[in-house]
């Protein structure tokens, strides 16, 4: 299986924070997952804990790597940029990252957010999403039990799962 890519400076351990959250399903495929993923303006119709997504200076809907866009999640509004996207084939996973942060001085937050789908044999599909995060307010939510970044996170995956077989319906 394949891994995240990280950049120089939020590889997991060496970071203030670091969630992982994994599914692996049959009767999915990645090409199903990839839309719900790719177009950030769909979040909020799965994911509770995503709001007001907005774009700057993008056409849209897609995700694109460079495109900048915010949105709110753990009630921080973050700013974000996408840094990798690239959608799945046969024989290659899909890829979606971001650096995002929210906060300045002691309240500033950055988070490196990568998204790995691919499909594995008999029908399954993977779907492999870790953030690394730097900054004070990691360290708390690094401490905070239970962790809020895992629950939401499973939350995101078991949101994007649901409406995947929802629209294969």
């Amino acid at each position: 299986m394949n891994e995240i890519i990280w950049p120089e400076g939020y590889l997991p351990g060496l970071t203030e924070n670091f969630a992982s959250n994994e599914v692996i399903v049959a009767g999915l495929s990645a090409e199903q997952i990839w839309p719900l993923l790719s177009q950030a303006h769909l979040w909020p119709t799965y994911y509770a804990n995503s709001a007001n997504v907005r774009f700057h200076r993008h056409e849209g809907p897609d995700l694109q790597e460079g495109v900048r866009f915010y949105f709110e999640t753990f009630g921080f509004p973050v700013e974000a940029q996408c840094n990798e996207c690239v959608a799945p084939t046969p024989t290659e996973p899909g890829r979606i990252a971001w650096h995002g942060w929210a906060g300045e001085g002691d309240t500033r937050l950055d988070v490196h957010h990568a998204w790995l789908i691919e499909d594995l044999p008999h029908g399954r599909v993977r779907i492999l999403t870790q953030e690394t995060q730097k900054g004070k307010p990691a360290e708390e939510l690094a401490r905070a039990k239970p962790n809020p970044m895992i629950n939401g996170h499973q939350d995101w995956l078991d949101g994007l799962v649901k409406a995947a077989r929802t629209i294969k319906r």
